[in-house]
């Protein structure tokens, strides 16, 4: 396959330019030259490009992305930092389980105002104190 000029990886990707020339500074990826003005890019550059999302998507900050590469430029991931991701969104899941059935509560209690409701008094007493999570809900 023959190189592709950056408006291909763009469109390919799914990224902004912007993105590119971004990604391409903090060297997350590596244009292969130019053709007039525009940057050219291996085609390989598309996979590390969906790596990048998907670390991103997974909350790893640009730096951390960097450090999933080797030296050859191929994927070099710690399992180590993999397993602490997991575990940290396993953590975050949690929170967001407790606030979604918070929520689902305060929308069907029976209670003529939500101050009145003892489970979302706790649900209250709990966030004051800074641990929303720490409130069962019976949603």
């Amino acid at each position: 396959m023959s190189e592709l000029d950056i408006a291909e990886v763009s469109r390919r990707a799914g990224v902004p330019a912007s993105t590119l020339r971004y990604y391409e500074s903090r060297g997350l990826i590596a244009s292969s030259g130019r053709r007039g003005l525009r940057r050219q890019f291996d085609p390989g550059v598309l996979e590390r490009l969906a790596l990048i999302a998907l670390g991103r998507a997974a909350g790893f900050t640009l730096d951390e992305i960097a450090r999933m590469f080797g030296p050859d430029g191929r994927p070099d991931i710690d399992r180590a930092m993999l397993t602490a991701k997991a575990d940290e969104l396993d953590r975050k899941i949690a929170e967001l389980d407790v606030l979604r059935d918070t929520l689902r509560h305060a929308a069907a209690c029976p209670a003529p105002r939500h101050t009145e409701c003892p489970t979302f008094r706790g649900i209250l007493h709990a966030a004051m104190a800074g641990d929303p999570g720490g409130q069962d809900v019976d949603a």
